[in-house]
C-alpha cells in the first residue's frame, strides 16, 4: 500500500464517511475500489476503440447528404 493524500468536496466525504460507517470498510477501501472500477472501464473503452479502428469514418457532412440524397430528410 501506499499513502497519499488526496482532497475531496466536503459532501462527497461525507458520503464516503456514511458509506464507510454503513458498510464497515474503511474509507480508503471505498475509494480503491472506485478507482479500480473506472480504470476497468477505462480499458474496456480502450479495447472497444482497438477494435473499432479499422472501421471506415464517415464524416458528419457526408452522412447528412446522404440522408438527404435518400430522401431521409
Amino acid at each position: 500500500m501506499k499513502r497519499v493524500t488526496v482532497y475531496f468536496d466536503e459532501d462527497l466525504h461525507r458520503a464516503l464517511k456514511l458509506k464507510s460507517a454503513e458498510t464497515s470498510a474503511p474509507v480508503s477501501d471505498l475509494v480503491n475500489e472506485a478507482v479500480r472500477e473506472s480504470l476497468r472501464e477505462d480499458a474496456e473503452d480502450l479495447r472497444s476503440f482497438r477494435v473499432r479502428e479499422g472501421e471506415p469514418v464517415l464524416d458528419f457532412e457526408t452522412f447528412v447528404a446522404s440522408l438527404k440524397r435518400d430522401g431521409k430528410l
